[in-house]
């Protein structure tokens, strides 16, 4: 595999969509649209919305769009669609079409009742439904199994029972995900054996407790990542095993990133994936990922993704209108199935045309924060990446949870609320989740979707573009890291000015501290080479600090000591031991020194030292237990030395392997 490089572009070597001769000329996909109704789950969520936007401003001739939607956190549908329509993706469209609104029906629902939890009023009334885009998905990675399998498996299947009710049905199109069987290294544009046949999924979820479910959880895992992609992989075999004689298409998206420029660029409203590290490296508090930078991140914008979609759509239910269909000897088998290779799947992914590693996305972004600067950073922001866990592990002490500490100390002090640490208990967690996805790589076929892009006419090339060929990452990334800073970090642009003066202030103090630790860092490594003479070791820091307070010590020493026999023999040499000890000798030279000089060793044969049976019993204790003390803590201090020296030595010489 060959990944495309800015050369590329350079060259010309992609292609390009010619331009119509008659922008009057009709489009085969909105005129399949027009005076449809429409069904649509999920459209509150990111390509649900996005989804809505679409159909509504590029098929205007749409006669009814109906939106299955529930009440949420005290507020009815009505209320959350209203502040869902009123969002940017939607003012374009309101602007070109003022009562677009008219054409939208909100169902009340709730995707993991039985039936949806939809009146028999409003199941009639849909019943005229003749598409659906079924979007809505528990998307949280470690979701319960009990409630992600009732959204995404169960209220999949509920659906299912609904569209056999149309009449008039013509297509339903399922939103997967291209990690749905992320347990094969390979992945084609087919029906893969799932890890648990629907009916006994549901079963299980229903006679088990939650804490049995939760204890058997890992087993029925097995090698999937989490409870999405598990849950993913069973849907879509339920989808195969419900649709009974309905025409039906599956769509696999890789990891879903903001527009690239419609309906506006950059447009996102989620954390998930790579966002999430982006969003926690602009504001300055994530600086550490665990990733192999030598693998293929298969990304996708989420326009060329809701292209693929309708296009899909479209041609699936126009080649396969005529399908197996209910009859008076199968009506009662609701699981009737139709033929794996009637049911099209198509992998919406970046790998096999337009390839980049993440590598490729770590130096982008750590370039890009040179151009795009944020007014809400706590700190310079920087991104260190690294396959090994370990050092992840130990990098992620001193870049996240050491500086959370001292700044939630701090916070506490001065009476406001500590918040640092649980935000970095929150990015170990997704640390944890996307390092699974950022150190593994799938090869994925897209034959299919190369198949639909040819099949379209110039004009819906142009008003349906999902080609990733042609996309040219270093644009994009600008797109998106604008779009982040813009709907996620929410930082306005008339901040710029406030924006470019804190990183600038921000990048000198960083830069200070690091210049001021690598110094240390370089006197740590002459210090460990040449460390073993006394008199390298009196150029330590740590030994200096220690001979400065040394006629303190040793005048508390003389103080302290209560000699019974030659006092101030035996003080001078407590006191000449307790020195050297403070005075940079190394540890086992300071230890012996001091024991020696307290309990009258050879020292005390010449007369230096102190004469056994010397003094109170109490007094020598107390002054071998402070000798002890004294060489502990300068050994402590050596130590805590060489681990800052290591650790900023991994940070240096290992930076992005």
């Amino acid at each position: 595999m060959t990944l495309l490089s800015d050369q590329a572009y350079k060259e010309g070597r992609f292609s390009t969509v010619e331009e119509p001769n008659d922008f009057n000329q009709r489009s085969e996909v909105s005129d399949f649209f027009s005076g449809r109704k429409i069904l649509i789950t999920g459209a509150s969520g990111f390509l649900g919305g996005l989804i809505l936007e679409k159909l509504l401003r590029s098929c205007p001739e749409i006669k009814t769009i109906y939106l299955l939607m529930r009440g949420k956190k005290q507020k009815d549908m009505q209320t959350r669609f209203k502040e869902y329509f009123n969002s940017s993706i939607f003012e374009k469209l309101k602007k070109e079409q003022k009562h677009v609104e008219k054409k939208i029906v909100l169902i009340e629902s709730n995707m993991t009742e039985l039936k949806l939890g939809i009146s028999e009023e409003d199941r009639e009334r849909i019943k005229d439904t003749e598409v659906i885009f079924h979007s809505a998905a528990s998307v949280r990675f470690k979701d319960p199994l009990r409630l992600i399998i009732n959204i995404n498996v169960k209220g999949t299947r509920e659906l299912l029972l609904l569209a056999q009710e149309m009449p008039n049905l013509k297509i339903f199109t399922y939103l997967s995900t291209a990690f749905s069987n992320c347990i094969h290294k390979r992945i084609e544009e087919k029906f893969y054996e799932p890890p648990l046949n629907t009916e006994n999924i549901i079963k299980l979820i229903e006679i088990l407790s939650d804490d049995q479910l939760n204890l058997i959880t890992p087993k029925l895992l097995g090698k999937y990542p989490n409870t999405y992609t598990y849950s993913k992989a069973i849907c879509e075999d339920t989808v195969r095993q419900y649709s009974n004689g309905i025409p039906v298409c599956i769509v696999r998206p890789s990891s879903v990133l903001s527009t690239e420029k419609d309906p506006i660029p950059g447009w996102i409203n989620n954390f998930y994936g790579l966002t999430g590290a982006v969003y926690g490296a602009a504001i300055g508090i994530f600086h550490v990922m665990h990733c192999n930078v030598k693998l293929v991140n298969d990304i996708i914008p989420a326009d060329y993704v809701v292209n693929n979609i309708i296009v899909a759509t479209w041609d699936t239910a126009k080649n396969r209108s005529v399908l197996p269909s209910i009859t008076d000897s199968n009506k009662d088998n609701k699981s009737l199935s139709v033929d794996e290779e009637e049911i099209p799947i198509y992998n919406i992914v970046s790998f096999a045309q337009n390839p980049l590693t993440w590598k490729y996305c770590c130096s982008k972004l750590n370039e890009l924060k040179l151009i795009v600067h944020c007014s809400q950073s706590i700190w310079y922001p920087f991104m260190i990446c690294h396959k090994n866990k370990y050092i992840i592990e130990l990098l992620s002490i001193f870049l996240h949870w050491i500086p959370g500490f001292i700044i939630d100390s701090i916070t506490y002090l001065i009476g406001k609320k500590p918040m640092l640490l649980n935000i970095y208990r929150k990015i170990d967690k997704f640390k944890n989740i996307v390092s699974f996805f950022s150190t593994h790589q799938w090869e994925f076929t897209t034959d299919n979707v190369v198949a639909l892009w040819n099949k379209l006419s110039v004009v819906d090339k142009h008003k349906f573009y999902f080609n990733i060929a042609d996309l040219n990452w270093d644009s994009y990334f600008l797109t998106y890291v604008k779009g982040v800073k813009k709907f996620i970090i929410k930082d306005d642009e008339k901040n710029i000015k406030k924006a470019n003066i804190l990183h600038k202030r921000l990048r000198i103090i960083h830069y200070t501290f690091v210049t001021v630790l690598s110094g240390l860092l370089l006197w740590g490594l002459y210090l460990l080479l040449d460390g073993e003479t006394e008199d390298a070791a009196g150029r330590s820091p740590w030994h200096v600090m220690s001979a400065a307070l040394a006629p303190r010590r040793s005048a508390y020493v003389e103080r302290a000591s209560t000699p019974a026999v030659g006092g101030d023999r035996c003080s001078k040499s407590v006191v000449a031991g307790a020195v050297r000890a403070a005075s940079g000798a190394p540890a086992a030279a300071a230890a012996a020194a001091a024991a020696a000089a307290a309990s009258g060793g050879s020292g005390g044969a010449s007369g230096g030292g102190c004469p056994a049976g010397s003094g109170g019993g109490g007094g020598k204790e107390r002054e071998e237990i402070r000798g002890r003390a004294l060489t502990r803590t300068v050994s402590f201090l050596d130590g805590y030395r060489g681990l800052i020296c290591g650790y900023l030595l991994l940070n240096l010489v290992l930076p992005n392997e």
